[in-house]
């Protein structure tokens, strides 16, 4: 491991505020999917990642209780943030009203990988500074990590491959549901790729 680094308290502060919203505004996003999944499987998915979503505010809470920090202030890249999952939820009720269900089942998708895009960007970096930061607070992070990032691997990965499949079902062509990712169980970037590209055998040893 390479040497520890001081790091800017004050873009750290920045940072758990947006990762806070994010998991606020995941909540929403989730409640609003859960309702719009025509999938029994997904809904199922969805629900369980609600729940998760719901703790990881909680490991999140604790983290600003421990570090003195108010969970509750604001800066302008957490209104930014608030705003854009305020919309996600709004682009998925315009779904709801003017769409059948399994086009809105895919913008609900499509809005769940865009929220768990930038959730697994804060905490991937989370666990950088918490890895490679020499500050009072690593320890704290390092532990909030440990708790969280296999979800959000799994939110992140499992939702695409549900979308791309789901699309590509719409599309008329021959889909794997489940997708290859809940099929095997995929936590990395690089299981979520050779999920993907281990899907033509499955379709074959299906047909």
């Amino acid at each position: 491991m390479g040497k520890k680094v001081s790091y800017d308290e004050m873009q750290l502060k920045e940072l758990l505020l947006q990762a806070l919203e994010t998991e606020r505004g995941g909540i929403q996003i989730y409640e609003m999917a859960v309702s719009l999944a025509v999938n029994d499987d997904l809904r199922k998915e969805w629900t369980e990642y609600l729940e998760q979503t719901r703790t990881h505010e909680q490991v999140l809470l604790r983290v600003f209780e421990t570090l003195g920090l108010d969970p509750e202030e604001q800066s302008p890249g957490r209104d930014v943030v608030g705003h854009i999952g305020a919309s996600l939820v709004k682009a998925m009720k315009m779904a709801a009203h003017h769409a059948d269900p399994d086009a809105a089942q895919l913008v609900a998708g499509e809005c769940v990988v865009l929220a768990e895009t930038k959730d697994h960007l804060n905490w991937e970096l989370i666990g950088h500074v918490a890895e490679h930061g020499s500050g009072p607070e690593t320890k704290v992070l390092k532990a909030a990590f440990d708790a969280v990032e296999g979800d959000e691997d799994h939110h992140l990965y499992h939702t695409t491959g549900w979308t791309r499949e789901l699309w590509i079902d719409s599309l008329g062509f021959a889909a794997v549901l489940p997708p290859p990712e809940e099929v095997k169980q995929v936590e990395t970037a690089i299981g979520a790729s050779r999920a993907q590209q281990s899907r033509d055998e499955m379709l074959k040893k299906r047909h």
